[in-house]
């Protein structure tokens, strides 16, 4: 899944695709690198962020969710997005998969994503952008996730969702330590128990200059250690800013199993 942020603030690429024909450029070079999905957002949610209205959430992400559509029609679009309005216009102009940090709290996300038949992926946090790394605590980081996600499968299947719908997201980042990240990461093969994909998204994030006192534009190599890491746990889904770099690795991946299964 490659990120495109169509928002001024955002923690890595804020500003630079907020123009459809920027936007354009990026969703070029994401698709000749063979992105499965490419997820659109239009509010930042890094440590801080301000919130957007939904008119003008609405007015970032729908015009290029049209001209992906235009030029390339079969590519898979997902609307990064916790507003039901906005989540419904997304779909209306093409997007077919709702990816939300909130996990389709919000009234009526649910029924938006069941109405139009669309994937989700649901994804943890503790607190909200604003405040979510404002000493988070957990006694448990890999139950209390697991323990989320239980209620919010429940809730989405209590409202007529397919499982099969169904995509799950640590949260990597939202409302963690870095020790917390680390045990959510070296877990990935335990999250996978509950029998659902998992989508991995660390590209790029502050762990990396908490790991490693790496600023943003240098670390692609940690986030490609991470996705092999996770990979090999069972991942199914990778979310990153470095497209064909990340396929590079998975593919490697790939080869090296099938080479001694």
């Amino acid at each position: 899944m490659g990120v495109l942020n169509v928002t001024p603030d955002s923690f890595s690429d804020g500003g630079q695709f907020s123009q459809v024909n920027a936007a354009m450029q990026q969703v070029d070079s994401m698709v000749m690198a063979q992105v499965d999905w490419i997820d659109v957002g239009g509010e930042s949610t890094r440590p801080g962020a301000d919130t957007v209205s939904v008119d003008e959430e609405i007015s970032r992400v729908v015009p290029i969710i049209k001209a992906i559509k235009a030029k390339y029609p079969e590519q898979k679009i997902s609307i990064d997005s916790s507003k039901p309005e906005v989540m419904e216009a997304a779909i209306m102009a093409g997007a077919t998969m709702i990816n939300d940090v909130n996990a389709l709290q919000a009234d009526e996300a649910i029924e938006i994503a069941v109405v139009h038949d669309v994937m989700v992926c649901l994804m943890h946090k503790q607190g909200t952008p604003q405040n979510m790394q404002d000493g988070p605590e957990y006694d448990d980081v890999v139950q209390q996730v697991l323990d989320f996600f239980d209620e919010r499968v429940e809730a989405c299947l209590s409202y007529g969702m397919d499982a099969d719908r169904i995509i799950l997201d640590p949260g990597i980042g939202f409302g963690k330590t870095l020790h917390h990240n680390l045990q959510l990461l070296r877990n990935t093969s335990t999250l996978k128990q509950m029998g659902l994909p998992v989508m991995i998204g660390v590209s790029r994030k502050s762990m990396f200059q908490d790991l490693l006192q790496r600023p943003v534009d240098q670390r692609l190599a940690g986030s490609l250690a991470v996705a092999q890491f996770t990979y090999l746990q069972g991942a199914d889904y990778f979310r990153v800013h470095d497209v064909a770099e990340t396929m590079d690795v998975l593919k490697t991946c790939q080869a090296l199993i099938a080479d001694t299964a």
